[in-house]
C-alpha cells in the first residue's frame, strides 16, 4: 500500500508521450477509441485542421470524426462498451451518473474496476462513501480507495490520508500525502505544509517531497500544452 508508484494512474499521452496532467480539464477521452489525449495534442490537431480548411473535427488519435454532443457520440461509445473496452465502461458509467442513473453507473464502474481501471475504483469508493446508487459502506469505500491508491490515483491516496488523520493515525496520513505529492497532487502538498510545523513531517522528507512534486509537475509541461492553455482550450 505504501509503495511509491512509478507514475500516476493516467500514464502518458499516446501522441506526445509526455505524462498526462492530473487536472481533468487538461486532457480528453474520446469515445471513438477510449484514448486519453492531452490538451496540447488536441489543440495542435485542431490547429492543423483549421489551417487545412477542414470543417469536421477528427479524433487526434484514431482520426474518427467527432460528434459534438453526448447523444451524437453514444453509438461510438456503446460499440466500445459492447467490446468490453474498460475505459469505455468507465465513461459510460460517468455519463449514467451525470444523468442521475446512479445504480447503472455503479454497474459500469464495477465492470471497469474488474478490468483494472483505477479511476473506476475511485468512483466506486465515492459511491460507497456517500451512499449514491448503493448502500453506504465505509469499509468498501476504503477498500476501493486503497485499490485506486495502489494503482497510482493521487486523489484516492489523498482521501486515505485524510481518513487516517481523522482517525488519529498521523504517521500513516503523512506517508499517504508524501506519496500523493510525489505524483503531483497539490492538495497533499498543502496538507504537508500544515503538518510540517507540528513536527509530523521531518525537514528532510518535506524538502524531498517538494522537489519530487515540482519535478513531476514540470514533466507534464510543454510548449504545445502552454499554447493550448493560453488559448483557454480546456476540456469541459
Amino acid at each position: 500500500l505504501f509503495k511509491q508508484p512509478e507514475s500516476s494512474h493516467l500514464g502518458d499521452c499516446p501522441i506526445c508521450c509526455l505524462p498526462l496532467p492530473l487536472e481533468g480539464r487538461k486532457s480528453t477521452m474520446n469515445p471513438c477509441c477510449s484514448t486519453i489525449i492531452c490538451i496540447g495534442c488536441n489543440f495542435a490537431n485542431q490547429k492543423r485542421e483549421f489551417q487545412a480548411g477542414q470543417k469536421e473535427h477528427q479524433c487526434a488519435f484514431c482520426r474518427t470524426p467527432l460528434a459534438t454532443t453526448d447523444e451524437g457520440s453514444e453509438p461510438h461509445l456503446m460499440k466500445r462498451v459492447e467490446a468490453n473496452d474498460p475505459f469505455a465502461l468507465l465513461q459510460k458509467g460517468v455519463r449514467c451518473n451525470r444523468r442521475g442513473e446512479r445504480e447503472r453507473a455503479i454497474e459500469y464502474y464495477t465492470r471497469a474496476a474488474g478490468l483494472g481501471v483505477v479511476t473506476a475504483h475511485c468512483n466506486l469508493a465515492m459511491a460507497y462513501q456517500n451512499g449514491q446508487g448503493i448502500e453506504r459502506d465505509e469499509k468498501r469505500a476504503i477498500y476501493h480507495w486503497e485499490k485506486a491508491a495502489i494503482g497510482g490515483h493521487p486523489d484516492a491516496r489523498f482521501n486515505l490520508g485524510v481518513n487516517d488523520l481523522k482517525n488519529r493515525r498521523a504517521d500513516r496520513a503523512v506517508r499517504h500525502f508524501i506519496i500523493a505529492a510525489g505524483l503531483g497532487d497539490d492538495d497533499s502538498v498543502e496538507q504537508l505544509k500544515k503538518l510540517n510545523p507540528l513536527g509530523l513531517v521531518s525537514k528532510e522528507d518535506f524538502a524531498a517531497t517538494l522537489r519530487a512534486h515540482k519535478n513531476v509537475v514540470d514533466e507534464t509541461k510543454s510548449k504545445q500544452r502552454e499554447e493550448a492553455e493560453a488559448a483557454n482550450f480546456y476540456s469541459i
